[in-house]
C-alpha cells in the first residue's frame, strides 16, 4: 500500500474492504479482525509536525485511536493510551509500534465507566509523559437496537456515561495542567448528521459531542488552547464487529460512501495530526468530516 503523501486516486489508493460476516465479543480486537485494516504500521510517514508533544488518547488501542497513537510516534510525540484491560493484546502491539520511533508509549488499561479511573486518568498520563498537551477523546461505546423498545435504559446510560461523560471529566481534568497552545480533539461522527435508525442511543451522543466540542472551545480559546472534533464515517474497525451493526451491514460496508469503499483508519490519522499540530492555530470549535463522501451541514 502507498505511503498517505502518495499521489494516487482515492477510490483505488487503499484496498477495498470486502468483510464476510463475523462477530467478537465486545470490546474487540483488531488482531482478530478480518480483513486486517491500514492503521499505518507501514504506510504513514511521519514529518515531524509534533516534536516533544505528549498525547493522551482513549481507545488509543485499536482502530481509529490506534492509528493515531502511531501518527503521533512517527510526528514526534510521547502517547499514553487507555484502553480496557481485555484489548492488551492491540494495546502491546500499537505501544511497540510506538516504541520502534524512539518515543515513549504509556499503557493506562481501564475501564471509563468507573470513576475512579476516569477521575485519575489524565494525571496518570501527566506521570507518565512529564506534561500533556493533547487530549484526544475517542474511545467509544456503539450497539445497535432493532427498536427502541429493545434499548434500555441501561445501555442509553451506558453510552453517554462513555461517549460524553467521560469527554467532560477529561477534558476538565486536561485544561488543568495544559499550557497554552495545548489542544483538544474530539470524535464525533457522520451519525450525528446522518443518524442510523438502529442507532438512537450513539448518534444522540455524537450529536451531543458535536454540540460540547463547540461551546468547550469558547471557553477554552482565551486559555490558548484549541478544542476541535473529527466526524469518521465508515471506517473498519472492531467496533463494526461487536454489535456495532447488525452482522448482515458488513455486505458491502462503507460502499454506500461517494468513494465507494470504507475507510482504513490510517486515512484520519491525518486529520487528528492537523488538529494537534501548530498548523491549524486558527483552527477553532471546527468539526473535520472525514467520511469518504457523505451529505452534511
Amino acid at each position: 500500500m502507498a505511503s498517505q503523501l502518495e499521489f494516487a486516486n482515492p477510490v483505488t489508493a487503499y484496498p477495498q474492504l470486502n468483510p464476510d460476516p463475523q462477530h467478537q465479543p465486545n470490546p474487540g480486537l483488531d488482531a482478530r479482525l478480518e480483513p486486517k485494516p491500514d492503521r499505518g504500521e507501514r504506510t504513514y510517514r511521519g514529518l515531524g509536525r509534533l516534536p516533544g508533544r505528549r498525547a493522551l488518547i482513549t481507545g488509543g488501542d485499536s482502530g481509529i485511536g490506534a492509528a493515531v497513537a502511531i501518527a503521533f510516534a512517527r510526528e514526534g510525540a510521547d502517547v499514553a493510551i487507555a484502553y480496557l484491560p481485555d484489548e492488551e493484546e492491540d494495546a502491546q502491539a500499537v505501544a511497540e509500534l510506538i516504541r520502534a520511533e524512539g518515543r515513549t508509549a504509556a499503557l493506562l488499561p481501564g475501564d471509563l465507566l468507573e470513576a475512579s479511573y476516569r477521575d485519575g486518568l489524565v494525571e496518570a498520563a501527566v506521570q507518565e509523559l512529564g506534561g500533556l498537551d493533547i487530549l484526544v477523546n475517542n474511545a467509544g461505546m456503539q450497539f445497535w437496537s432493532e427498536s427502541i423498545q429493545e434499548l434500555t435504559d441501561d445501555q442509553v446510560d451506558r453510552s453517554f456515561a462513555l461517549n460524553v461523560q467521560a469527554m467532560f471529566t477529561l477534558s476538565r481534568a486536561a485544561l488543568r495542567v495544559m499550557p497554552a497552545g495545548s489542544t483538544i480533539i474530539n470524535t464525533t461522527s457522520v451519525q450525528a448528521y446522518k443518524p442510523s435508525d438502529v442507532l438512537p442511543d450513539y448518534a444522540a451522543t455524537k450529536a451531543a459531542i458535536k454540540a460540547f466540542t463547540k461551546s468547550l472551545a469558547q471557553q477554552a480559546a482565551p486559555q490558548g488552547i484549541r478544542v476541535n472534533a473529527v466526524a469518521p464515517g465508515p471506517f473498519w474497525t472492531p467496533l463494526q464487529v461487536t454489535d456495532g451493526q447488525p452482522d448482515a451491514k458488513l455486505d458491502g460496508f462503507g460502499q454506500q460512501s461517494w468513494l465507494g469503499r470504507a475507510g482504513h483508519p490510517v486515512e484520519i490519522a491525518p486529520a487528528y495530526v492537523y488538529l494537534a499540530s501548530a498548523e491549524s492555530s486558527y483552527v477553532v470549535g471546527s468539526v473535520l468530516d472525514v467520511n469518504g463522501g457523505a451529505p452534511t451541514p
